[in-house]
């Protein structure tokens, strides 16, 4: 009997060797054997970047880095690549545009070559998105974190919410909001005099209740909810994201961690009553044979309910989580980008007078006093070449990460699976081999015959302010149409210029946004 004991105990230890001896050799390999692999094969293919370092890679020199630069502010005239992203940048500066950095252990090879840009957003099955930290899921969720069939079929139904036709239905929605905006401004001036403001908050409060006027039509006051809660969790997110994620870090009970589920939770209950609603209010209109739904969210669940009916049985439309995770992203993506742009632009414009009356000026021409209409928003030309120059030097997705689905050759180089690719689309936008030697200056006449000939020595396809390819922005013509409504209402409106208090300090947090505000000078037009 003692001898069986002994026997089953030396049989469970031996298990448990063999176990422990197959899991250390796995770390060994992810966190040693395999990085030097890499590095050994991107180097003979021409890259260059700092040696490997066990666990932490560069990333501690790039926290730090990014702490030390971004603890300051920068000139207006002054090169922002440098200051966004400074190790990146640092990287590019000591080894030249084929280079690479660690992302803890694993390497990641810098695309700046735009043929290989264009090539990788084309071939979105085989370069496809990075999801290593949960914490990104909180955020980005829907259309944009999923790939194959299932992209597929949501694209095939988000498509029908944003039209032109549609589009232009949401115009006097979208007026609403931008007009409350400028009334606001006009309220708060004093009885003489200009009025001193600070327009980002005001800009992603605009967008925001844009956002929930056109997505959810009269729930819009439960849409600024979502709104609050969204911003406090991007907030949260971006804390934790600085620093080296740990598997399983997420279920700790930390109070960051319980408020960041109470957030998604109550994020999710709203939608849902919401949902609801309107699915009962759409139910009563089609016994009427009413089918007026003019919000992006009536769109979406009238689409998918006639996917669903039309299915025969196969796996089509979407469930009510997805339709969850797509309300989740038109906020998140609606109003991050929107405001961004129309901050950035309002500064470009405070800066450079001679653009801004140029942009009045077309704006009265079109339009005079009256409500812009979409048609007119379309003559807008010199306001669209504005907004185009303004994403060109302050991208609104200034940088972003693909990872290879299995070994592809791109170019002269081949990669294995798994690598991860950074392709820095503010970098890009900012290469005077491109753009030429005034590439960081603000020239919006470079858009004047298209985006095509805007290139220097008409390069072509080196412009990305919305993606590329089959995955380039849904909501690209939603995002152009309500800056360009929200900035000819404050042309018509009023003049600006920069505030001698202004701090320029552009930080990436999940978009290109202004870390010290935008404080300008309004006067009454």
């Amino acid at each position: 009997m003692e001898m069986k004991f002994i026997t089953e105990s030396l049989n469970l230890y031996l298990v448990a060797a063999i176990i422990l001896y197959f899991w250390v050799c796995r770390i060994v390999n992810s966190l040693w054997l395999r990085p030097r692999r890499l590095e050994k094969r991107l180097k003979s293919q021409g890259f260059k970047g700092n040696p490997y370092t066990f666990w932490y890679g560069d990333l501690k020199d790039a926290a730090k880095m990014t702490t030390d630069v971004q603890s300051k502010t920068i000139n207006l005239e002054d090169d922002i690549d440098p200051y966004v992203f400074p190790f990146h940048h640092h990287v590019v500066q000591k080894y030249g545009k084929r280079c690479y950095m660690w992302n803890g252990a694993k390497p990641r090879i810098f695309v700046m070559d735009p043929v290989w840009i264009r090539e990788i957003l084309q071939k979105h099955e085989i370069f496809v998105r990075l999801y290593t930290n949960p914490l990104n899921k909180l955020l980005i969720t829907g259309l944009i974190a999923h790939e194959g069939e299932s992209w597929a079929r949501k694209r095939r139904i988000l498509n029908s919410a944003f039209t032109i036709t549609k589009l232009k239905d949401m115009i006097p929605v979208m007026h609403i909001s931008c007009m409350e905006l400028v009334e606001k401004w006009q309220s708060m001036f004093p009885d003489t005099g200009s009025l001193e403001i600070d327009v980002w908050p005001y800009f992603s409060d605009m967008s925001a209740d844009v956002i929930s006027r056109t997505a959810f039509g009269s729930n819009y006051e439960e849409g600024r909810k979502i709104f609050l809660l969204q911003r406090e969790q991007v907030r949260l997110v971006s804390i934790l994201s600085r620093s080296i994620y740990i598997p399983g870090q997420r279920f700790l009970p930390t109070k960051t961690n319980e408020r960041m589920k109470e957030i998604s939770k109550e994020i999710k209950a709203i939608l849902m009553g919401i949902i609801k609603r309107k699915e009962e209010a759409m139910r009563r209109a089609r016994n009427l044979d009413d089918k007026s739904n003019n919000d992006l969210l009536g769109i979406l669940l009238e689409t998918n309910y006639e996917e669903q009916k039309g299915g025969n049985g196969k796996e089509v439309g979407m469930t009510i989580e997805e339709v969850i995770e797509e309300c989740i992203l038109f906020y998140f993506a609606g109003q991050e980008t929107t405001s961004s742009l129309l901050v950035w632009t309002m500064v470009l414009l405070s800066i450079h007078q001679d653009w801004q009356a140029q942009a009045r000026e077309e704006v009265l021409e079109v339009f005079g006093k009256r409500k812009p209409d979409f048609d007119g928003l379309l003559q807008l030309k010199k306001v669209h070449m504005i907004l185009y120059e303004v994403l060109r030097l302050y991208s609104s997705a200034p940088l972003i990460v693909r990872v290879t689905a299995k070994e592809i050759k791109l170019g002269d180089v081949t990669l294995p699976k798994g690598l991860e690719l950074v392709l820095p689309f503010l970098f890009v936008h900012h290469d005077k081999e491109i753009w030429g030697e005034d590439a960081n200056k603000f020239k919006p006449e470079r858009f004047a015959q298209g985006v095509t000939k805007a290139a220097k020595d008409g390069q072509l396809g080196a412009f990305f302010p919305f993606g590329f390819g089959p995955r380039i922005c849904i909501g690209q013509n939603y995002s152009t149409v309500e800056a360009k409504l929200a900035l000819a209402l404050i042309l018509q409106h009023f003049s600006f210029k920069l505030s001698p208090s202004y701090e320029h300090a552009p930080v990436p947090i999940l978009t290109l946004q202004p870390k010290c505000g935008a404080k300008v000078i309004l006067n009454k037009i």
